[in-house]
């Protein structure tokens, strides 16, 4: 006898008598999905330009990236925002990344509808609505789509993954993080991965394997339920970590540098129909250095760095390729709707000459070539934090000019690769339809056959903004339905319309022509004088690299055009324009506790991220722990705050109270208690953090200070720090108490990660008020007994 079920509001259409025996059952319906449904599988690939996946042209292999293109589309004009967290949220919502309010990444967020980072929940993620319609929702890897200061355990989660409407999730929450040690999330609580980096591990790898068990937990139980899952492994995000085997592969094939790797890429791409044969590439970037001119030992550094990234690529592309083998042992992939993109073109954060550790660009601090050339033979490996420099980053995003951050194509334009055996009869083809981010959530839905949903959880939703490439599918001359799109990143602005692209760049051209780096301010008065001498127009029927500026010969066009961008930008949320770069780290944000000027912190409790912590740049202030040392002494760390790409801890060694400093692995600083051998019992550990002189942050300089290490009160070591961090202590770990977990701040003659305290800790206090130090131990314990 068959159940009979209800839908939700339905009355109960079942029988009620006085007993069972004269009753008939009714059950409310479980939530299915269609009979056939397709399981929808996004893939999200970081920093990859246009010119780095091989069936875009590359020389890098990509075997399995390929075979889905061979089973799929390829598209050539696919568009996101220039910068990862705003086209991730246009990935998933369908809207423009100011109508989600994310003008940039979390942590550049401002006070601004367009740009505060709170993404509306009037507009619903694909997770919300797939969720409705019976799928499994599954999210692995980079988030980076919560307001930064609210990814620590106090939350709130609604803005989290299991809070947007996905089942599950594993990865980290930020824009980048180490991939031997990683920052890990299992849902909704902090996790630590399951080997070390001695042992084999690798985010990629674990990332993988944990979305394939998610996939099966369901499928053994619910074969016909369908699944979406949102793959976003941290690749090819600095830092570019692989094994040194997968590098080695690429010996010696970069040698000749990124001019030759343009030139090969270009012709490649005219080969595979990617671009059209009348195409011009586009010039040498003024900012990028003459490979030829370069010494030896640059060309040496530099094409090591190459090989590092075409390793990390082709290790990531290796694992994509065991996810989708998965899905074929499972009878999956036929009918699963899989697409494939970048969140923005190749990335310049490493500057001209390559870096160690990308925390130096997001502090402003310029990098050293001899200090890079020292560590040619751990690039890749955990010690490093490492990207390559901006010749590599103008050679990835092949034929277009300039990067990341920027709205030329080089930004902007991304391989996209939309693979569905069941669904798409075509195989193997390019399409040429403009399209941007926002037309992936319409694209699925139209596939689906779903109706965008006019409520989620009783909130009312706003309309999707993009529109579906289904037409496109098995028809390779429809119409592109996407006629019109505006481009605004750290004011860097263009608009698309019709075929015709109008690009107004700041600070300009690029940086040796403008005379301008990187977050150069404007005024109103400079956008006025931007807005009538510094657009260019390009005509891309004809124009497909954007290497012929008609501004002149079209003046009435670019004008209408000009117009047609503030008209977006009214309708989307894009004003005002705020160019500042890495200064927007820096503003104040809303926090969940009232500002204050005393943290107390305790033992055993998550990971704090460095957004949510105290704020210990520039600024005077004071750690104090309270521990216990057994018989026999103890060792380890206290308190930590970062990671190997800079920060601070604070420890004991060979007996010793010790205070180390990590300048963005540019210089490390330790200052030691003058003798150890600190006997048993309890005790207040502090060290004072005196600014002696005054910030140059443009320069990457934060305030000297003098630190000073007590016991119980009494001085017992000091010394000075010539330079601090001046913006971000670290990109890599947060505030810890009791171990240094993930990448360690100091080096490894000074201690073995995580180096947990083997004595026992009751609590700390950050003493941020400024206040002299006067009867230190009366007071914190005084303190600390309050709390």
């Amino acid at each position: 006898m068959s159940l009979k079920e209800y839908k939700t509001g339905q009355s109960f259409p079942g029988v009620i008598g006085r007993t069972f025996d004269v009753s008939q059952p009714a059950w409310p319906a479980p939530n299915r999905a269609k009979d056939g449904a397709p399981n929808v599988l996004f893939i999200v690939l970081d920093d990859t330009g246009f010119g780095h996946l091989g069936c875009y042209g590359s020389p890098i292999n990509t075997p399995n990236i390929d075979g889905l293109a061979k089973d799929g589309l390829r598209y050539n004009n696919m568009h996101t925002t220039a910068l990862c967290s705003p086209s991730r949220s246009c990935f998933i919502t369908g809207r423009n990344h100011h109508s989600n309010g994310m003008s940039c990444i979390t942590e550049g967020s401002v006070g601004y509808p367009g740009g505060n980072g709170y993404i509306p929940f009037e507009n619903g993620f694909l997770s919300e609505i797939l969720l409705q319609h019976g799928y499994n929702t599954y999210c692995l890897g980079k988030w980076h789509l919560t307001p930064s200061e609210q990814t620590s355990a106090a939350g709130p989660y609604d803005r989290w993954p299991l809070g947007r409407g996905f089942e599950r999730y594993y990865g980290f929450l930020g824009g980048d993080t180490h991939q031997y040690y990683p920052e890990l999330v299992r849902d909704n609580s902090q996790t630590e991965a399951e080997k070390t980096p001695e042992e084999g591990y690798h985010l990629t790898s674990d990332l993988v394997d944990r979305a394939k068990a998610m996939i099966a937990d369901a499928k053994q139980v619910a074969p016909n339920k369908p699944f979406f899952l949102y793959f976003a492994p941290g690749a090819c995000h600095a830092p570019h970590h692989v094994p040194k085997e997968w590098a080695d592969k690429y010996s010696g094939k970069f040698d000749k540098g990124w001019d030759a790797y343009r030139k090969q890429v270009f012709e490649k791409q005219k080969e595979l129909g990617i671009i059209a044969k009348a195409t011009k590439l586009s010039r040498h970037d003024p900012d990028v250095q003459d490979w030829d001119r370069l010494t030896a030992d640059e060309r040496k550094l530099f094409a090591r760095m190459m090989e590092v990234f075409a390793g990390f690529l082709e290790h990531t592309d290796h694992y994509i390729g065991e996810l989708i083998a998965f899905l074929k042992e499972l009878g999956e992939y036929e009918n699963t709707l899989i697409m494939l993109i970048s969140d923005n073109g190749a990335s310049a954060e490493g500057g001209p000459t390559g870096s160690v550790n990308e925390n130096k660009f997001f502090n402003n601090v310029p990098d050293n070539l001899q200090q890079n050339l020292a560590a040619i033979d751990d690039i890749g490996g955990p010690k490093y934090f490492n990207h390559y420099p901006w010749g590599w980053t103008h050679a990835g995003n092949t034929p277009f000019r300039r990067w990341k951050r920027e709205t030329y194509r080089g930004g902007v334009s991304d391989p996209f690769i939309v693979c569905w055996p069941k669904g798409i009869k075509a195989k193997g083809e390019v399409r040429t339809q403009y399209c941007h981010a926002i037309d992936m959530v319409p694209t699925v839905l139209d596939c689906l056959g779903i109706e965008a949903p006019v409520q989620i959880r009783g909130v009312t939703q706003s309309p999707i903004q993009g529109f579906s490439l289904r037409s496109s599918f098995d028809n390779a001359k429809a119409e592109s339905l996407h006629k019109t799109q505006y481009f605004e990143m750290f004011g860097h602005r263009s608009l698309y319309h019709e075929g015709w692209r109008a690009v107004c760049p700041w600070p300009g051209t690029s940086f040796s022509e403008s005379g301008l780096g990187f977050g150069a301010p404007m005024d109103g008065k400079k956008l006025t004088e931007l807005d009538a001498k510094g657009w260019e127009l390009y005509n891309l029927n004809d124009d497909f690299a954007e290497t012929d500026n008609l501004a002149d010969k079209e003046r009435d066009r670019l004008i209408a055009m000009v117009g047609l961008w503030y008209a977006e930008a009214g309708k989307y949320n894009v004003l005002p324009i705020d160019s500042r770069g890495t200064l927007r780290l820096a503003d104040p944000r809303p926090q969940i506790a009232v500002d204050r000027k005393k943290y107390i912190f305790y033992p055993g409790t998550q990971v704090i991220p460095s957004n949510a912590a105290p704020r210990l740049t520039n600024v005077p202030h004071t750690v104090s722990v309270h521990a216990s040392i057994p018989k026999g002494g103890a060792e380890g760390v206290l308190f930590c705050m970062g990671g190997n790409d800079g920060g601070f801890v604070f420890y004991i060694n060979g007996g010793k109270l010790t205070y180390g400093y990590n300048y963005v692995a540019d210089q490390r600083f330790k200052i030691e208690a003058k003798n150890g051998g600190i006997p048993e019992g309890d005790h207040v550990f502090t060290f004072e953090f005196a600014p002696t002189g005054k910030p140059d942050i443009p320069k990457g300089k934060g305030v000297p200070a003098n630190v000073k290490l007590f016991v119980d009160g009494k001085v017992v070591g000091e010394g000075n720090l010539p330079v601090t961090i001046p913006i971000s202590l670290g990109l890599g770990g947060g505030l810890v108490m009791g171990a240094d977990t993930g990448s360690p701040v100091m080096l490894a003659e000074d201690y073995k990660p995580p180096f947990a305290f083997t004595g026992s800790i009751k609590r700390s206090l950050v003493d941020i008020s400024g206040e002299p130090i006067e009867d230190l131990e009366a007071k914190v314990r005084m303190y600390l007994a309050r709390q």
